[in-house]
């Protein structure tokens, strides 16, 4: 890569890494506190409806600057995700146990295989930060496995009181970096956000796992400010990025 780009700025989920339960909200000792066969027989439009509800609530608590915070806000949302589901009969320390497993699990989410030796050689050569749609136990969840030293700036929606593709994510990331938008790259699994980056002068990456998604975006891609990769060993081999004079 060109000594131009000096930053390379990541998402989290579905980038860097996934929820182990195969759920975001569904936490690694979920059936611990809930009894599977009941909870597996309810239908998927009653879950459906009670993740919706949930969600709506901790979408509208824009502001979530701790752990301890984020726990009394989860605990919230599970009381309301649960209360759709009366035959699961939870108790109040039922609740809390799966809230506190979301908050205070920093093995709930798994990173993907290739991440730690990517991110350890990438940052040889350039600042790298985290820019997520999240909440503050996410810092937990990279210092657990001895990622989190190696980005220099995160940045977590909650405690900004925004999301992407809102400009403030990116430029506070760059300003903590000291990083000129042209001089950085971004990488997320969602276009809308990498329009966001593109809209600033950062050369934003599309980050498509699934094959058949990589190749039909790979195509679409095609005289577009973005490049689309299908995982993050290819960022180092950018043809076309390289083509339109960002690397």
């Amino acid at each position: 890569m060109s000594t131009n780009i000096e930053a390379i700025l990541f998402d989290s989920g579905r980038v860097l890494n996934y929820p182990r339960s195969g759920n975001w909200f569904i936490t690694p000792n979920f059936f611990k506190y809930v009894d599977k066969n009941v909870f597996n027989s309810i239908s998927k439009d009653r879950k459906k409806l009670s993740f919706k509800k949930a969600y709506d609530y901790i979408n509208s608590c824009k502001l979530i600057k701790t752990q301890e915070e984020e726990y009394r806000h989860f605990v919230e949302y599970y009381n309301i995700f649960f209360k759709g589901f009366p035959e699961l009969s939870l108790s109040t320390d039922n609740v809390e146990n799966v809230a506190k497993d979301l908050v205070y699990n920093p093995k709930k989410y798994v990173f993907f295989e290739e991440v730690a030796g990517v991110i350890s050689m990438l940052r040889k050569k350039y600042k790298l930060g985290v820019v997520s749609d999240a909440w503050p136990s996410l810092n937990s969840v990279f210092e657990a496995v001895k990622l989190r030293k190696y980005f220099s700036t995160f940045i977590i929606s909650s405690v900004l009181g925004v999301t992407k593709p809102d400009s403030i994510m990116y430029q506070t990331a760059l300003d903590e970096l000291g990083v000129l938008p042209q001089n950085a790259i971004f990488v997320d699994d969602n276009l809308k956000n990498c329009i966001g980056a593109n809209k600033l002068g950062i050369y934003s990456v599309l980050l498509c796992r699934n094959k058949h998604k990589y190749i039909l975006n790979k195509l679409l891609s095609i005289g577009k400010k973005y490049d689309v990769v299908n995982n993050l060993q290819q960022l180092d081999t950018l043809k076309d990025m390289k083509k339109n004079g960002y690397l």
